[in-house]
């Protein structure tokens, strides 16, 4: 690949988050001559006038690729040394794309949250992967980098100050302003109309191992209905991302040679508040939760102006639990909307973090965290507006 015309090809640049991804790297690395990247989509007109839009150098380079036109992928595959994707769901358009990678040995970027589509992905092509050299890299946005990397946070704190990792640790969401996106609601609706259509696949999306061919760990908190948390004095609601999030960290933590131990418990939860008023919010998250997949969810494509972007934020709170019952508590934030906004930036960023910090990461299907580790923490810190630090 060191041939390649271009070190970052961001398909999809004419979608809603493709655009910001395209957006980030022309304003953060305009100064970077050594950066070289092109947008690439169905429609030359519609890239140009996005080229446009976003203040891009007129000169950037625009590649014509249809996820229905296999050819026309791995012609833009062959120019490049990485592809980031943000054309989704991923099991209707993202598999001639990911197979093109591998034949190439390119490395792979995307936002997927479709735990069913992964797995048959992880089965179909990971041999091939170690093989060819292409580092294939799923679910780069705001699932599941900062759930990964706080779990991969609080268990470095957990092992100064315990002595050893943290068997337990729960992942909670204090706070997270920003719509949804349409394209996380059309993956969340077209994985569950695979599932109904063949019933074998129920047992890949309930299982919290899903994404670990050939290991099992324990028993896993189901976190479908609200309860009250003792020891952070909170009423706590189902998250709609644990789904994704919480198969994730458990492949991290094989990827990495199970550093968390093979009795690893983790679970997600949003934080609704204490008392009377915070039940009752718990029962509204879940309301909002059926929702989110329902007629009036966003559409791929549609989202928030730039203005609710840049009001948006996160703020994660990690919890590792020693068996004596002492605590470590680790807080990972992010400074624009969860799923457009930061989701954007830490693409971006993904992708630059293995070109140039990880270069010695060997071929196969990785997770953000397992993959780059301290390098993405630090990369994501410096460029990307997140925060990760140790709470008392």
């Amino acid at each position: 690949m060191s041939s390649a015309k271009f070190d970052i090809v961001v398909y999809g640049a004419t979608g809603f988050t493709g655009q910001l991804v395209a957006e980030y790297l022309a304003a953060q690395y305009k100064d970077d001559k050594s950066l070289t990247w092109a947008m690439a989509g169905r429609s030359l007109d519609k890239l140009k006038s996005v080229r446009e839009a976003i203040g891009a150098p007129a000169d950037t380079p625009l590649i014509v690729a249809d996820a229905s036109d296999a050819a026309s992928l791995k012609a833009m595959v062959a120019q490049t040394k990485s592809v980031t994707t943000t054309v989704g769901p991923y099991q209707f358009y993202g598999e001639d794309l990911l197979a093109a990678c591998v034949a190439a040995g390119a490395d792979y970027f995307d936002l997927c949250g479709e735990p069913v589509w992964m797995r048959q992905m992880i089965d179909k092509y990971e041999t091939s992967a170690k093989a060819s050299g292409a580092r294939i890299v799923f679910s780069c946005g705001y699932d599941s980098v900062p759930f990964e990397l706080g779990t991969f946070f609080v268990q470095e704190e957990a092992r100064r100050v315990f002595g050893a990792p943290a068997a337990r640790v729960k992942g909670r969401v204090r706070d997270m302003r920003g719509t949804l996106s349409g394209g996380t609601a059309a993956s969340a609706k077209a994985t569950f109309d695979a599932v109904a259509k063949d019933l074998s696949l129920v047992a890949i999306l309930n299982d919290h191992f899903a994404l670990t061919p050939g290991f099992t760990g324990p028993k896993q908190p189901k976190g479908n209905r609200a309860a009250y948390e003792e020891d952070l004095q909170s009423w706590a609601a189902p998250f709609m991302m644990a789904l994704i999030n919480t198969r994730n960290v458990h492949r991290s933590n094989m990827l990495m040679g199970f550093p968390y131990g093979k009795d690893f418990v983790y679970d997600e939860m949003v934080l609704t508040g204490p008392g009377e008023k915070g039940e009752a919010n718990a029962k509204r998250v879940m309301a909002a939760n059926a929702e989110k997949t329902g007629p009036n969810a966003p559409k791929p494509g549609e989202g928030p102006s730039k203005e609710e972007r840049e009001n948006g934020l996160f703020d994660l709170l990690y919890v590792a639990i020693a068996p004596d019952g002492r605590q470590v508590r680790a807080g990972v934030t992010g400074d624009r909307d969860p799923g457009y906004g930061s989701t954007s930036k830490m693409i971006s960023e993904c992708a630059i973090c293995l070109l140039r910090d990880a270069k010695d990461v060997p071929g196969g299907i990785w997770t953000p965290g397992a993959a780059m580790q301290h390098k993405l923490i630090k990369r994501l810190v410096d460029h990307a507006g997140l925060t990760f630090g140790v709470e008392t």
